[in-house]
């Protein structure tokens, strides 16, 4: 599993010319109060359900609050055969103080 920080992660959505999943496993109130743009909805609670309709081929980062989530989640789609999973370092948080400032924090 590798690891971006929020500024390698802006940096690298913004010249990808294929857009990785963009998987944000937090909870529903967390997310409608902040989350990244074009980001899909997936309570950890739910990735097992969920794991069935992910691409294992498809580049997907993981978000959470502070990174930690997140971690759990890229490793358990690496147990089961996906084989490009980013974890967003220091999560939402970290991109709301680090990277864009003008983000809503909890």
């Amino acid at each position: 599993m590798r690891e971006l920080s929020t500024d390698d992660c802006k940096t690298y959505l913004e010249q990808a010319t294929e857009k990785p999943l963009l998987l944000d496993v937090r909870e529903p109130w967390e997310y409608r109060i902040v989350h990244l743009e074009e980001s899909r909805l997936v309570p950890m609670r739910e990735i097992l359900q969920a794991t069935g309709s992910l691409d294992p081929a498809q580049e997907i980062i993981v978000i959470c609050h502070h990174g930690i989530r997140s971690r759990h989640i890229a490793l358990y789609l690496e147990n089961q055969g996906f084989t490009n999973v980013v974890n967003l370092s220091g999560g939402i948080d970290a991109w709301a103080h680090n990277t864009d400032r003008q983000m809503p924090t909890y």
